[in-house]
């Protein structure tokens, strides 16, 4: 997905929230509606306790692979567990997961980004020949290099090193957008003003450059937390990712679910649908949320 340098608009900056709200949704309908589909999961995630029907941990022998019905409404699998509840509960760990391996990448990406567009010369060479190696890598392979490398850190369930696989590849894309970002507001005659009436470095990058590179920012930040998604799904479903018994999309993908897909198809069937609506609220959400910050996409 190619990514322009935009920046915030002034009715954005000055609008109250409620009013930015609105005039998102009239311009960009798709937007709002994948927003709702995200809100929909953070709630389904924060209030997993109250929204699903049953534990997700419960084994259940005397419902082992039900049919979708009333009492389970997508079914049960291997275990008797009832997959509904799991993939409510697996809501909570795709966005854990993706929202702060997306914004640990996206931030370290954006300090790199600036650092190298402003400072420029032989730290500019080095962040960017370093940026070069790390692009060398696709992302799922870059993901799984760390992953194996590092190890298990488990925490609330959650292996902390997953988060840090994930969001590596992220930083270089990041940076090199904020890098882009950054370098057409370095030249600008206020930032020379700023160099010239003695302002600290740090000043100008927090004060001048970072608070114009926000919208570039927010952009990508959004689009990858479907890639970490998508990415934490992935390592799972390989048994590098989230464990048993954490309820995690990816994870319901292997194991059992691939030997019983003839006699029970829900068990792939539901978590597959999940991962696909994920990804595709948070990418369709980061295209609408680029068309309405950069102007050159209004008309």
């Amino acid at each position: 997905m190619a990514m322009l340098a935009p920046t915030l608009p002034e009715s954005a900056l000055s609008a109250r929230p409620s009013g930015v709200v609105f005039e998102f949704s009239r311009q960009q309908p798709l937007g709002a509606a994948s927003l709702v589909i995200i809100l929909v999961m953070m709630f389904a995630g924060i209030f997993s306790d109250l929204v699903a029907p049953y534990d997700p941990l419960q084994i259940d022998f005397a419902a082992i692979l039900a049919a979708p019905s009333h009492d389970h409404w997508f079914g049960t699998d291997a275990y008797g567990r009832d997959i509904l509840s799991r993939i409510i509960y697996g809501s909570r760990t795709a966005l854990v997961i993706g929202f702060t391996s997306s914004f640990v990448g996206s931030v370290l990406g954006a300090i790199l980004g600036i650092a190298s567009a402003y400072f420029g010369g032989k730290i500019d060479d080095w962040i960017q020949r370093f940026m070069d190696i790390l692009l060398a890598f696709p992302i799922i392979v870059l993901a799984l290099v760390v992953v194996a490398a590092l190890k298990t850190a488990i925490v609330a369930g959650i292996d902390i090193n997953l988060i840090v696989a994930i969001a590596i590849p992220i930083i270089p894309r990041v940076c090199r957008v904020v890098r882009a970002a950054a370098l057409t507001i370095r030249v600008m005659p206020y930032v020379d003003a700023a160099r010239a009436a003695g302002y600290s470095d740090s000043r100008i990058i927090f004060r001048h450059m970072a608070p114009n590179v926000v919208a570039p920012f927010l952009i990508m930040f959004t689009a990858f937390i479907a890639q970490a998604i998508l990415l934490e799904a992935s390592l799972s479903f390989l048994g590098l990712g989230v464990t048993e018994p954490t309820p995690a999309w990816g994870l319901m993908l292997s194991g059992n679910a691939a030997d019983f897909y003839r006699e029970a198809p829900w068990m792939i069937l539901f978590p597959g649908a999940a991962i696909s609506l994920a990804v595709f609220a948070f990418n369709l959400f980061g295209d609408s949320l680029r068309d309405y910050l950069d102007p050159r996409f209004k008309t």
